[in-house]
């Protein structure tokens, strides 16, 4: 009995050596593989802790890199507006007088001006030293009898008033009337000049004539825009229209400048009007 109970056992520890051993083989292989779950997740906090660390430090860095590499232009723009010093002692440098010209309408006009004081000042020195020797004495103003019709009223008679005549730098007469009024050449000639800009004149025709074989030049100045009924080189007859009263030019209203020259002199304009027209 006892050896068929120890042949049975014996017999069955083969069984149970496989059960034992298939569970601690299943232990074994459980631990096994516990095993590197643990590794990976070591390595993978490890890894985590390094990136921690490292990356704030390489965006420190890697920023000033991309900055100085390549970059867009707002980028640079905005890097660029935001290192902006503006020393407190910068000043701005005067501008010289001499390296531009006169471009507004006040300047402009300030440099007509100014040649047309030229003009003036230069007409009146001539005046002095031509033909008698400066302004014709009255009795030398008459060249044609009076009312023969070689010389005329510029304007319709009772159509104007005089407010100045030739004095203190001022070389004609003013002879106020309304925009509008007809004008008529004094003196029979040839045009010598018809511009619409004539210096501080504004729009202007100057004839020269020959009137008791006198060299006489007549001005007329201030005229309206557009209103030149002769050009330059024309010839004209006493008496004819060629243009219209204005405000052009140097002007303060309304009004012909007349000027009259004899033998390039100056002379009072209304006293020569009423001593060859009569």
């Amino acid at each position: 009995m006892a050896e068929d109970i120890a042949t049975t056992d014996a017999a069955e520890d083969p069984k149970k050596s496989r059960k034992v051993r298939g569970r601690a083989a299943s232990r074994t292989g459980t631990r096994s593989s516990v095993k590197p779950m643990r590794t990976v997740a070591i390595f993978a906090a490890v890894g985590a802790l390094v990136a921690a660390v490292a990356l704030p430090a390489y965006a420190a860095t890697g920023g000033a890199s991309a900055k100085s590499g390549a970059a867009t232009l707002q980028q640079m723009a905005a890097d660029d507006a935001q290192s902006l010093v503006v020393a407190s002692e910068a000043t701005t440098a005067p501008l010289d007088r001499g390296t531009y010209a006169a471009t507004t309408p006040d300047e402009i006009a300030k440099k007509k001006a100014e040649e047309a004081a030229k003009q003036r000042a230069a007409a009146a020195a001539a005046a002095r030293t031509a033909g008698a020797g400066g302004r014709l004495s009255d009795a030398d103003l008459r060249l044609v009898a009076a009312g023969s019709g070689e010389v005329r009223y510029p304007l319709p008679q009772g159509s104007y008033y005089v407010s100045r005549t030739v004095g203190s730098g001022h070389n004609g007469a003013d002879m106020v009337a309304p925009a509008g009024t007809p004008i008529f050449a004094a003196a029979g000639g040839v045009v010598r000049v018809s511009s619409e800009s004539y210096f501080g004149y504004g729009v202007a025709i100057v004839i020269d004539s020959v009137v008791g074989g006198q060299r006489v030049s007549t001005l007329y100045g201030h005229m309206t825009n557009g209103t030149r009924a002769v050009s330059a080189g024309q010839t004209v007859q006493p008496g004819q229209f060629i243009g219209k009263v204005g405000n052009t030019g140097r002007s303060y209203g309304a009004h012909l400048h007349f000027e009259v020259h004899v033998n390039g002199s100056l002379v009072e304009p209304i006293s020569w009007l009423r001593a060859n027209a009569g």
